[in-house]
């Protein structure tokens, strides 16, 4: 493969650019969350600042230091915390999911793997802690 001109091979810029990609998209479904009440943000801000560090450091910083986006992912990337926030309004998700699966008239193992899944979601989220640790607020 050929190097272009800062180095980097063709198939290395191939991937920077899925990367970015993959980022803009994980972030406009991560603002998307933040706008919208049954959809979750934050997790998609996690993985578009995880893309972006692959793809451009540069828009890594600016995530992570943006006023509105960068707390919670800066908070999960330290210290795997959830904000009570973010917790409050993932455990009222699940809780309408369960209400809507339990109503759907969907089959009985559907509805015990789905309720399985939502507990498993519910145990992790509720076990994060919800602030930084001490100290390195």
């Amino acid at each position: 493969m050929g190097r272009n001109e800062g180095g980097a091979t063709a198939g290395s810029r191939s991937a920077r650019v899925l990367w970015l990609a993959l980022g803009f998209a994980l972030l406009g479904l991560g603002v998307a969350g933040l706008i919208l009440p049954v959809m979750p943000g934050t997790v998609f801000l996690i993985l578009a600042a995880g893309c972006f560090a692959r793809g451009s450091p540069r828009l890594e910083a600016w995530l992570l230091a943006h006023p509105k986006l960068g707390p919670t992912v800066v908070a999960w990337r330290r210290d795997r915390a959830i904000p009570l926030r973010a917790k409050l309004f993932a455990f009222a998700g699940m809780g309408l999911s369960v209400v809507l699966v339990s109503v759907s008239g969907a089959p009985p193992i559907a509805i015990v793997s789905s309720l399985a899944l939502i507990a498993a979601g519910a145990i992790y989220i509720g076990t994060r802690p919800s602030r930084p640790r001490a100290g390195e607020r």
